[in-house]
This record gives C-alpha cells, sequence and structure tokens, in this order.
C-alpha cells in the first residue's frame, strides 16, 4: 500500500543534540517533495514545529490534530494546511492512527514513547496494520530497542520486533519504503 499520509510522532522540545533538528528538517522536506501528508499533533514548539515549518516550507500539506487543552495554551501551530481541535489527549492519537498510512518515530519524550507504544500495541491487536518506522537518529533509541530485544528475548512478546517496527538512521532511508 502506497503512503500518502504519514504520522509522526516526536517532541514537543527540540533535545540537545543538533541532529534532532537536522533530521526533523530533512524529514519535512522529504514528506513535502514525496507529496506525503505530515500528520502530526498540531504544536509549534520543538521537533513537532520544526518538521511542521520544514515540510510547509517545501510546499508540503500539513496536518494538525490537537486537543482543547493545548489550544487553550496556546501551543497550536496556526500556518498548517489544517488544524483539528479534538477533545482530549486520547481523541488526538486515535485521529492520528485514522488518518495516516504509516507512522514514524522521531526523538522525543514521555508523549512520544506512550504514542509508540500504544500505536506498536494496536497493530499486534489487529486493531490496524499501518507500517512503524523509528527514526533512531545517532542511536537515540538503541537503550530502548535493547530492551524491546530483551522483552522479546524473555518472551513478552507475541510477534517479531522486525513484523512490528522498521529502525532507520537518516531520513532519507524512508525512500525504500515510499
Amino acid at each position: 500500500m502506497p503512503i500518502k499520509a504519514m504520522a509522526i510522532f516526536c517532541g514537543s522540545k527540540t533535545g540537545t543534540n543538533p541532529v534532532y533538528l537536522k533530521h526533523a528538517q530533512e524529514l519535512g522536506s522529504l514528506l513535502a517533495n514525496y507529496k506525503i501528508t505530515l500528520i502530526y499533533g498540531g504544536g509549534k514548539e520543538g521537533l513537532m514545529g520544526c518538521i511542521a515549518d520544514s515540510s510547509l516550507r517545501n510546499g508540503g500539506i500539513v496536518r494538525g490534530i490537537i486537543p482543547k487543552i493545548l489550544v487553550s495554551r496556546e501551543h497550536q501551530h496556526d500556518g498548517l494546511s489544517d488544524l483539528l481541535i479534538v477533545d482530549d489527549m486520547h481523541q488526538r492519537k486515535k485521529t492520528l492512527y485514522e488518518l495516516c498510512d504509516a507512522a514514524i518515530i522521531l526523538p522525543g519524550g514521555f508523549g512520544t514513547l506512550d504514542e509508540m507504544f500504544e500505536i506498536i500495541t494496536w497493530n499486534q491487536l489487529t486493531i490496524h496494520d499501518k507500517r512503524i518506522f523509528i527514526l533512531n537518529s545517532e542511536g537515540f533509541y538503541n537503550h530502548l530497542l535493547g530492551h524491546l530485544e530483551e522483552m522479546k528475548k524473555e518472551g513478552f512478546l507475541y510477534t517479531n520486533l522486525e513484523n512490528c517496527i522498521t529502525i532507520i538512521n537518516e531520513p532519507g532511508d524512508l525512500i525504500n519504503y515510499f
């Protein structure tokens, strides 16, 4: 199935390593150049804002899904192609999953991990079958990936990791899956 819309899960902060911003900018540009709609949490800060701005600068379509609580705190990006305001974080995640053909996880914090594990769990439960990528920018997710391997080794997973997620190290690696 061709990827026409990709959900992006990433930090609302930029992190300390400049490569995180660089990869967000490259990914936003790449999606725009391949005419893939970027769907994300609708924020204007951090990696979220960076990837949205990059895609928009390159003529991309960017759809934001943001809960009312973050709009009331003025965290929404006002320059998007489309901004959908939903009731809560759960509705935000559900809508992101419904609108995308695939998802990619960039560096981020608790919210990013929550989104990543939920979409992986939904794949495992066959609620959906969307392709999931992890952009392991300069090894950001190495420890987590090691723990996932430990979960597999100890018999806690129902499927092989390779069936759940695809690990890439550079945004350009995605081209092979378009």
